[in-house]
């Protein structure tokens, strides 16, 4: 070994020990120590000491770094492993496509605004050899590119436009029948509401992934919320052993936990025990269900240099991909066997799928969600009561299938057939009706009794005047003040009494239209026809799942000030006559944060409305986002509920969502948004990241109105601004003039 090599090999520690500084955030630790205080002993007597001997203690030294770097791994905190993922040494998606497939060509626009530089796709193939016969597999690459310190990627924070590319290639993967791989490096999407917005892209996404017929594989490294579900509802969830998969980001839960405002920062204690609070890595998601299997990483993270390492991936892609397609294809047992027992690379796997299979495949796909997140909520209910709600479900199945599935197909013929039995009956009884007044009127006594039944018919006809709402007094009408319109300076509103405006002005501003927050029980009460609400799931409750601190106290606190159990309610009512499920979000419940309780009622209306067919209306008095102290529990309602809305909608339902004051993140990025039909009531205000957020990850100042109602009808997020006023009436018109094929209501 030449004096040369011998500093190559240096300088390889050096940058080694520097990773591992960084990994460990310069915390005090003895094997560090070790590492630097020897590493500087060898730099300091290398050239005092003869080749042969120098090569000895290098290699030494080499074996000492192996060691304590296995060591130092099994020490790993849920945030060394936080600043694994983020390091610019890191392996990125263009590492994998070098390394994991055989060729690749990258495809896209030429320019930020049609391939955004954080959203790689590439058009790849898998080789592989089996017996003598060589197989090139072609499969779709999706992914984040955070590269290696390169600042154009923005750190894999794709941007609206990007993940909208990578849905134009997922339906080109769809259409060539070709499975697709995607790698999820992303801290968190760029919060920007510039076309095609970041809440209304990411929702899109879902939903189309939700019903593509090919195997959909996700790898993870870095899975931060919204921007990760943007390209992971897969078939089969992959991901790094050292990597994460979150709600949000420790520092960000930190500072919600510790209320942190302006220019101040979370302590990094508070940060490592948000991490390890929010079940953020490979072994705590893995445990919840949220992800199949883990590939493990050598000590410390997976590098560029780690060759094997891309072998292993390579091995576990390929696999995962064959079992996504054998579970769905109907091959023989024996092979499946073969494939999951012994783990046989040797076995080829052709992964075109059938018409069959890709209907197989999308209901393993909706299963798999389905029973994710069901140990993360409490369900009430007596044995008593599961019985009869089951007894109520197998009874509408039954009349379903009858009804729509049986009858449906003779529809035209019985219709028919009913109609001219019913004009012949029509005729007899005009016959026989005209040939009974002829002989009556032959009598004066019937005339007077005629005229008189006339008269009683005729005024309890008349219902001008009819309530078909019962009355709601809002709390704040109770209140002798004025309040001043937030306009007042612009438009010049008077001073309004609190008992006026919020009773019979229904917290509207005569003077501007300005709407006033009211309750949701307003909404209730003056939206859906008197007495007609049922609420059902009401014994479903949100819990602590993960055990983050201080938050059962604050949970009960909320059920005990609110009388709820969750953050969301869902009822059965009617809306002039015509019956409807609703799903509502209450901003008085934590904000109307979503978490695994809140997604398995949201869930089981939809159910309810598909089962029942009847038009399903989710309205939003308020949400936050997805509650974080739940951690992926909460983030996973995202794939969840699109994918049961993607049911409902595909077998003819109906779908409206009203937003109210403010909505936003995850459910509005998911199964709000996309909704055909999505309507606002004046003065709310919808995104994807409130003006904090957006803030605090992007450094730019976001103008005051930003967020409001018709900036959001401007990009075509939502189709409509309401007046609260009118909210009853133009529900009633939706039903009347919007649907699916079927148009449940009829």
């Amino acid at each position: 070994m030449l004096l040369l090599d011998i500093e190559k090999e240096l300088q390889f520690l050096e940058e080694k020990l520097t990773y591992i500084k960084d990994i460990f955030a310069h915390k005090q630790n003895e094997n560090i120590l070790l590492l630097e205080s020897k590493l500087k002993d060898f730099k300091n007597s290398y050239k005092n000491i003869n080749l042969a001997e120098a090569k000895r203690k290098l290699n030494s030294l080499k074996d000492l770094f192996t060691f304590l770097e296995n060591k130092l791994d099994r020490q790993l905190t849920p945030m060394d492993k936080v600043r694994i993922v983020r390091h610019p040494q890191r392996i990125c998606l263009k590492d994998i496509l070098e390394n994991v497939y055989d060729n690749y060509t990258e495809i896209g626009g030429q320019d930020e605004y049609s391939i955004d530089p954080s959203m790689l796709i590439a058009r790849a193939y898998i080789t592989r050899k089996v017996g003598k016969k060589i197989y090139n597999q072609p499969v779709m690459v999706i992914g984040q590119e955070k590269g290696h310190g390169e600042e154009f990627r923005n750190g894999g924070s794709v941007k609206p436009w990007g993940n909208a590319k990578a849905l134009q290639y997922m339906k080109v993967a769809e259409r060539e029948n070709i499975p697709i791989h995607t790698y999820v490096f992303t801290p968190g999407a760029y919060p920007i509401e510039d076309y095609p917005g970041a809440a209304q892209q990411i929702a899109r996404n879902l939903y189309e992934m939700a019903g593509l017929k090919v195997p959909i594989i996700a790898v993870f490294s870095e899975g931060g919320s919204g921007g990760a579900e943007a390209i992971a509802l897969a078939d089969m969830r992959l991901m790094l052993s050292h990597g994460y998969y979150s709600v949000i980001s420790p520092e960000g839960a930190a500072a919600i936990e510790g209320r942190i405002r302006g220019k101040e920062k979370a302590s990094p204690e508070l940060i490592e025990q948000c991490a390890s609070q929010l079940k953020m890595t490979a072994d705590d998601n893995l445990v919840m269900g949220y992800i199949d299997r883990i590939i493990k990483e050598p000590p410390l993270g997976a590098r560029p240099e780690h060759f094997d390492f891309f072998k292993q991936l390579r091995n576990e892609v390929i696999k995962a991909t064959d079992e996504v397609v054998l579970r769905v294809r109907g091959i023989s047992l024996f092979r499946y066997l073969v494939l999951r027992k012994l783990k046989n690379p040797e076995i080829y796997v052709r992964w075109a799928l059938g018409a069959k299979a890709k209907e197989r495949l999308l209901e393993n796909r909706y299963r798999k969600f389905r029973k994710m997140s069901q140990h993360a909520y409490i369900d009430g209910r007596n044995n008593l009561t599961k019985i009869k709600d089951k007894s109520e479900e197998l009874f509408w199945a039954g009349y379903s299938l009858l009804h729509y599935d049986i009858l449906r197909r003779h529809k035209q013929v019985v219709s028919q057939l009913t109609e001219d039995i019913k004009g012949e009956i029509h005729v007899l009884l005009n016959r026989a009706k005209t040939s009974y007044h002829k002989f009556m009127c032959r009598f004066s006594w019937f005339h007077k009794r005629k005229a008189n039944v006339c008269q009683l018919l005729s005024l309890s006809d008349w219902d001008g005047h009819k309530q078909e709402t019962t009355p709601y007094l809002s709390p704040q009408a109770k209140v002798d003040k004025t309040i001043t319109c937030p306009n007042a300076s612009k438009e010049g509103c008077l001073d309004l009494w609190a008992p006026d405006l919020f009773g019979e002005m229904a917290g509207v501003c005569s003077y501007c239209g300005h709407h006033f927050p009211m309750e949701h029980e307003w909404y209730l009460y003056n939206v859906f026809d008197a007495h007609s609400l049922r609420e059902f799931n009401q014994d479903i409750e949100a819990t602590n799942p993960l055990d983050f601190a201080n938050f059962s106290h604050k949970l009960e606190t909320a059920k005990k000030k609110t009388g709820q159990k969750s953050a969301c309610l869902t009822f059965e009512g009617k809306i002039k006559g015509i019956e409807v499920v609703v799903a509502v979000l209450t901003a008085k419940f934590r904000g109307g944060t979503v978490g695994a309780a809140e997604g398995e009622k949201f869930i089981r209306a939809v159910e309810k409305a598909r089962l029942k067919h009847r038009p399903f209306i989710a309205y939003v008095h308020g949400t936050a986002g997805i509650r974080i102290q739940e951690g992926t529990n909460g983030v996973i309602q995202m794939p969840r509920c699109t994918l049961a809305i993607r049911n409902y909608l595909e077998a003819g339902g109906l779908y409206i969502v009203v937003y109210d004051t403010n909505s936003y993140a995850g459910p509005v990025a998911s199964f709000l948004g996309c909704s055909p039909y999505q309507f606002a009531i004046r003065s709310s205000n919808i995104g994807f990241a409130g003006p904090g957020v957006i803030k605090e990850t992007t450094g730019l100042e976001i103008p005051p109105d930003y967020h409001k109602a018709y900036h959001a009808l401007s990009r075509g997020h939502i189709q409509g601004i309401w007046d609260r006023r009118q909210m009853r009436a133009n529900l009633y018109q939706a039903l009347l003039t919007m649907g699916g094929r079927y148009l449940y209501y009829h």
